[in-house]
């Protein structure tokens, strides 16, 4: 089994960053939606960003307007993460993905386990972030989501990138690469002591699990 590029999300301190890195992370990813309690804001990131580890940097965001997706551009981030629900106009979905380019928009859309993926978002963006639906928000649940229908996209649309999101951690990274069989997971909550500062503990337990599910 391939070991899977992995993505830590709600970076909220340059020491975190640092140790993900030094596990083995490939992207770190930094939440800029105020009603997330790992949300940091622009200035925070600006402070913290001479501090940050040579990795690919994700913005993470919910439907953000062009005025603040331009503040996250001069940032210099490598890849935008925009979540949204299913409803969004399609302009703005356009718009997103010509401002920063479809290579480096990751879209995570809002999907109801009743709804079928979207395909027309195939148009927009290169790569796609699964989260665990939740009706009242936008992922940060803490619960994992349906990886069986993960590894059913994945099948099916290989020339897109696939990314597993929702609850993950050390105690069960090993079946969801089992069943889902991802390219690339996100986890946050799993290793965090709270919102917004990980545990090390906790970090080097997840990807020791990776190790030993890949040679498994």
């Amino acid at each position: 089994m391939r070991r899977p590029e992995v993505k830590v999300c709600g970076i909220g301190r340059a020491e975190d960053a640092v140790l993900a890195a030094q596990l083995g992370a490939t992207y770190l990813g930094f939440i800029f939606y105020a009603p997330s309690p790992r949300c940091i804001d622009l200035p925070a990131f600006r402070d913290m960003a001479g501090q940050l580890p040579d990795v690919f940097r994700v913005a993470v965001d919910v439907a953000p307007d062009l005025e603040k997706l331009e503040e996250m551009r001069g940032l210099e981030f490598d890849f935008f993460q925009i979540h949204f629900p299913l409803d969004q106009d399609a302009d703005d979905l356009a718009a997103w993905s010509e401002r920063v380019g479809r290579d480096r928009l990751w879209l995570a859309p809002k999907v109801a386990p009743e709804d079928p993926f979207p395909s027309s978002l195939f148009a927009h963006a290169d790569t796609f972030l699964m989260d665990t639906y939740r009706k009242e928000g936008f992922g940060g649940s803490g619960r994992t989501g349906d990886w069986g229908r993960f590894r059913e996209l994945q099948s099916n649309y290989p020339q897109k990138n696939w990314i597993l999101a929702g609850g993950l951690n050390a105690e069960n990274i090993g079946d969801a690469l089992d069943l889902a069989q991802p390219a690339r997971v996100d986890v946050s909550s799993g290793v965090e002591e709270r919102p917004g500062r990980k545990s090390p503990q906790k970090l080097e337990a997840f990807f020791e699990k990776l190790v030993t599910a890949r040679e498994s």
